[in-house]
């Protein structure tokens, strides 16, 4: 059986039964491998992607209930994901670095609903992402500064 995706903007067919989780289509058969595995279960957010503008755990979704376009850390041209990768990089956000595609993912997801967040709609908002390199407060001026950058007009 084959499944037809639309991710970053192309299309593709894949092998996969529909009931793979889309988190091992990205990875396995597509080769993005940005996106990661955390605990399986929709806990740590590491896995989060975007399926038609929305932050989803690609860890618990099958596949076949793809409904709509995938954006993932690999993605171009995405302005709010530049902008939080130009602030990610400015303050230094990373340490491993493992749960940072699904911060950013994460975030870009709230500053697409909230373009001037406040501290407490932040930490809501990532409050399902871990990182257990305990980054927080810099992960929220990371986003502060992105938000920043989007309302004023540039992304990098």
């Amino acid at each position: 059986m084959s499944v037809a995706l639309n991710v970053n903007g192309t299309r593709y067919i894949v092998g996969a039964s529909p009931e793979t989780p889309l988190l091992w289509v990205l990875r396995d058969e597509l080769g993005l491998t940005g996106t990661k595995f955390g605990c399986g279960v929709a806990s740590c957010g590491a896995c989060t992607v975007h399926v038609d503008g929305q932050a989803v755990r690609s860890c618990q979704v099958p596949v076949g209930d793809v409904w709509g376009g995938v954006t993932t850390i690999e993605a171009e041209g995405d302005a709010r994901l530049s902008a939080l990768q130009a602030a990610w990089t400015e303050h230094q956000v990373a340490q491993c670095g493992y749960c940072q595609s699904g911060q950013i993912l994460q975030a870009a997801d709230l500053l697409a609903g909230n373009p001037a967040p406040s501290d407490d709609e932040i930490d809501t908002a990532m409050g399902g992402n871990l990182c257990r390199c305990g980054t927080y407060s810099v992960i929220r001026a990371a986003i502060h500064d992105a938000a920043g950058r989007l309302r004023e007009g540039g992304a990098g």
